[in-house]
């Protein structure tokens, strides 16, 4: 077993927030400022029967969630002019996004992420960069139930 599977517990959500999917493959919009990494995130889950789109940044996270509204939102943290979570309480104070799924994929640690979080509900859980992505996966089918 590699030495960092010994720290590293499996991803759970951190609220109770779930969205139904009401039958439907569930939508995840991907948001990362590095477009290969989303395109890539977006690639794997479609792979995983989730109809997966990519966005490059904060605002068009925003603008796409309410043209194209997810089931769940895979946010990188740190991102120029507006970051994942300026993005996130943007989505959380419109009534059209405010019941979507939000999941902070970033290099910062899960400590880092909480110390930030301003309201405690931008982000619905989290997933650390690097590790492997079935545990996204995982984490997407807890909370678009």
């Amino acid at each position: 077993m590699p030495l960092s599977n010994l720290f590293h517990r499996a991803p759970r959500p951190w609220t109770t927030r779930r969205v139904a999917l009401d039958g439907v493959p569930p939508r995840v919009l991907v948001v990362d400022d590095n477009h290969n990494a989303a395109l890539a995130m977006a690639a794997y889950l479609s792979g995983e029967a989730i109809e997966a789109r990519a966005v490059f940044g904060g605002v068009d996270a925003v603008d796409m969630g309410r043209a194209w509204p997810p089931h769940v939102i895979v946010m990188d943290v740190t991102m120029p002019l507006c970051d994942g979570l300026q993005a996130a309480r943007a989505l959380r104070q419109d009534p059209l996004t405010s019941w979507i799924g939000i999941i902070a994929h970033t290099a910062l640690d899960e400590t880092e992420v909480r110390r930030h979080q301003t309201t405690g509900d931008e982000f619905d859980g989290y997933v650390q960069k690097g590790r492997p992505p079935a545990e996204m996966v995982a984490l997407i089918r807890i909370l678009a139930c």
